[in-house]
């Protein structure tokens, strides 16, 4: 059984991730696809004095939720049993820790998102997620 992870992010480079991770596993039985929005924390001591853990939580999953919208259409016309999750941390090492726990084996990602500074080559996200995992990481352009 082949289960891929697709981080998305809302941008045009995670939506064309999910539709090449799709095709991947278009007519394998047993696939699984996760789509997953990871959100980083806030660490400022300004921001978790005044916001409660749940609220912080809450605003994780609307921003997650948001993230998540335009793959809705790709997944509502897909058979592929997928999940979808927003999860927060550290996007890399979040990631390494589902691939753990749900035993996925190879990742499809963009090569950039909707980060604030691009990387030179490669989004700085990317960088980071291709030093940590440990399985097969498909870069979409």
């Amino acid at each position: 059984m082949q289960k891929v992870i697709v981080p998305v992010d809302g941008s045009e480079a995670s939506t064309r991730a999910l539709q090449t991770a799709i095709d991947l596993l278009k007519g394998k039985e047993g696939a699984e696809l996760h789509v997953l929005n990871i959100q980083s924390p806030i660490v400022s001591q300004n921001v978790t004095r005044f916001f409660s853990t749940e609220m912080l939580q809450e605003y994780y999953d609307d921003e997650g939720r948001k993230a998540l919208a335009p793959a809705a259409a790709l997944l509502a016309n897909t058979e592929i049993k997928h999940v979808q999750k927003v999860l927060s941390g550290s996007i890399a090492e979040t990631l390494q820790d589902y691939i753990k726990k749900n035993d996925c084996d190879h990742i499809v990602m963009g090569t950039r998102g909707l980060g604030a500074v691009p990387g030179l080559i490669l989004g700085s996200v990317t960088t980071k997620v291709l030093s940590v995992v440990k399985v097969p990481v498909t870069l979409v352009k």
